[in-house]
């Protein structure tokens, strides 16, 4: 099975203009994102999916396989859905751009479980603590039997309403795996009403009765939203 990553890479971005071109220790965001993508060995293809030129250049100049988006998208998933024009793999990997250090155990984990012919999409977990769960902005999912989404929210789910000691949270890591057909179907579907009141792009999945597997992860990836953010990227990378 043909599998690609591809990269949304949107140049503006609210809380830190132009995150994606930042330098982090002598190359871009996008360009660490991109190849430490690419060094996990996983993929057939990786493609950054852009609507800016700067971004574009930059991947080109290094040898990159490039996708210029002409339309305005809400999500991630709705700019990589657009670039399957050219994109003819059947397992599409939504890696996300302002996450320069990829790790390689878990896109493995994550492509393997295709392996199960009615998978049709999966994304990745790792474990928090109760405390952590209070943030809103730390996406949370509970699991049926299977390792299936039950549903996502922004509260710590499941309540715990006997104060059950070190219970253990699921937060949920955005990269998403999609076989080609449901990626194309998800993103003609109009906003339903769980994903409104979130403003989490996979409850539309979960409302329409799509199955998410669940792929656990130990790997702790940063996330570059802020200043303070890509301060931390530096501090890593200098110490790794």
């Amino acid at each position: 099975m043909k599998t690609a990553a591809l990269i949304p890479a949107r140049f503006a971005s609210t809380r830190l203009p132009a995150k994606l071109v930042q330098d982090l220790g002598g190359k871009s965001v996008i360009q660490r994102t991109f190849e430490s993508t690419m060094e996990t060995g996983v993929f057939d293809e990786v493609w950054v999916v852009t609507d800016h030129e700067e971004i574009a250049n930059q991947i080109r100049k290094v040898g990159g396989q490039v996708f210029l988006s002409t339309k305005n998208h809400e999500s991630g998933s709705d700019r990589i859905a657009e670039a399957l024009d050219q994109v003819d793999a059947e397992l599409i990997v939504n890696v996300q751009g302002d996450e320069p250090f990829q790790d390689t155990a878990s896109l493995k984990s994550l492509v393997n479980v295709f392996q199960d012919d009615s998978v049709q999409m999966a994304s990745l977990f790792h474990e928090i603590s109760e405390d952590e769960a209070q943030n809103p902005n730390a996406v949370k999912v509970v699991l049926d039997e299977k390792g299936d989404a039950l549903y996502f929210s922004r509260s710590p789910i499941p309540y715990n309403r006997d104060q059950i000691p070190n219970l253990i949270f699921k937060k949920h890591i955005g990269v998403y795996a999609y076989r080609r057909e449901i990626l194309l179907q998800f993103t003609s579907w109009q906003k339903g009403d769980l994903e409104q009141i979130e403003m989490l792009e996979q409850l539309r999945l979960v409302e329409k009765g799509i199955k998410i597997r669940m792929v656990k992860t130990t790997h702790q990836a940063i996330a570059i939203d802020t200043a303070e953010d890509l301060e931390k990227a530096r501090e890593y990378l200098k110490r790794n």
